[in-house]
């Protein structure tokens, strides 16, 4: 059990007065009572500054699929920090990293180095737009692609018009709202509707999170990822997958592995470089050689060396035999666990997930009891207490360090804490 957090509340109280909200990204607010700050972590496992022990299920929003300082990761950065960290030009490394990328993937030919999800969606966005010679894309509601102005917009499931779509925040660019087409997601016949009419609406691309990760953990039903693939080529639009939450997570080969269906491009980032900041776009020659025929691709940090160290050994280790079914099987324990104990105590959740990405889906609740959400913020409360982490975003991300041991012992934690909430 935990004992004191008095320690992260003094660190949060001083950071707050020189940070806003005191946290270096916002939804790391969203935890209660205040945000925790963490000295350390080894496989499932967290420690606070006041020594508490965690078992971990933000994994740093999807990047520790391999769980924390995975030894053969934690290695390969050791071995090329001393040597240099940058050099402004090239190093094997790159070399080895790309290899390791594109041999992973399938269909994928061609590759770009980038340092966040944000980023490479903006560049996948460039390409698409110098391939095709248009301008607006397709995205769909719910899901999320970044803060860029771009593509901060339609986050709601009910903005699925151009009447009903909203910038996302306060200082965003309104003139990008003329730059998307917001869809429903799994909709195929407004799918159709929109890619028929690809020249009239100037589409040079559909941008999708293949199981809008943000949107609800959703999976794509039998024949929408087909008949998008269909109509993006009849129609000369190109299709983006933004695989940065799911890339090496629900499959070695990603969402194309899983459902067969690959795009043009891709955008990688999170577990690809465990725990390390690098994102990539992966794709057709076709598309991605226009950096070679007057599209420029910047970026001072793109193909660091200890970045690449750390992809080259992530895909090694993501590669051993068993390791996907392992993660899938501690998954499916987790959510059926959880669903177990949401159903005998009439909680106000229930429990969903794809591979190792999981969503905790609110319930609407009757005789005036507490709404999913709030009910949300006091299980995760009351879990931090027991020693269990998540954060109340309706996301949990299960890791390959988690054993069945850590899924059992959560679940023990999970039903002493609803029954508490009863």
């Amino acid at each position: 059990m935990v004992t004191s957090i008095q320690s992260s509340k003094e660190a949060w109280q001083r950071y707050r007065g020189m940070v806003p909200g005191g946290v270096a990204s916002s939804l790391r607010g969203s935890a209660k009572p205040h945000p925790l700050f963490f000295a350390r972590g080894y496989g499932s496992r967290l420690w606070d500054v006041d020594g508490n022990e965690y078992i971990d299920y933000l994994g740093a929003f999807g990047p520790m699929v391999l769980g924390h300082s995975h030894p053969a990761i934690v290695q390969a950065v050791l071995d090329v920090v001393p040597l240099m960290q940058m050099n402004g030009m090239c190093s094997l490394l790159e070399v080895d990293a790309a290899a390791a990328i594109l041999s992973r993937i399938p269909r994928a030919e061609r590759l770009l180095w980038s340092n966040t999800g944000t980023e490479a969606v903006q560049v996948a966005l460039r390409l698409a737009r110098a391939h095709t010679g248009r301008n607006r894309f397709v995205k769909f509601s719910g899901s999320y692609h970044g803060w860029h102005d771009t593509v901060y917009l339609g986050l709601d499931s009910d903005q699925a018009s151009m009447s009903s779509i909203a910038a996302g925040m306060p200082g965003q660019n309104s003139s990008v709202l003329n730059d998307v087409v917001v869809l429903p997601f799994n909709d195929v016949s407004a799918l159709k509707q929109a890619l028929s009419r690809a020249g009239e609406l100037d589409l040079a691309a559909v941008l999708l999170d293949p199981i809008n990760s943000s949107g609800g953990v959703v999976e794509p039903s039998a024949d929408f990822l087909g008949t998008m693939r269909q109509l993006c080529d009849d129609f000369g639009v190109v299709l983006i997958f933004d695989e940065v939450i799911t890339g090496f997570r629900v499959a070695l080969g990603g969402a194309a592995e899983r459902w067969h269906v690959g795009p043009d491009l891709w955008t990688f980032g999170k577990a690809m470089a465990g725990g390390f900041s690098q994102s990539a776009i992966v794709g057709r020659a076709e598309v991605i050689d226009r950096t070679d025929r007057g599209f420029r691709h910047l970026g001072t940090y793109n193909g660091n060396p200890v970045a690449m160290a750390a992809i080259k050994a992530s895909m090694e280790a993501l590669s051993a035999p068993g390791s996907y079914d392992r993660l899938e099987r501690n998954s499916n324990r987790f959510v059926a666990g959880m669903n177990r104990i949401f159903a005998e105590y009439s909680a106000p959740l229930v429990a969903h997930g794809i591979g190792s990405m999981i969503g905790l889906h609110s319930l609407v609740s009757a005789g005036g009891g507490p709404t999913g959400s709030t009910y949300l913020e006091r299980l995760c409360a009351g879990l931090a207490e027991r020693g269990v982490f998540m954060l109340p975003i309706g996301r949990v991300w299960v890791s390959m360090a988690h054993t069945e041991s850590d899924i059992d012992e959560t679940l023990t934690q999970v039903d002493g804490t609803v029954q508490g909430l009863r």
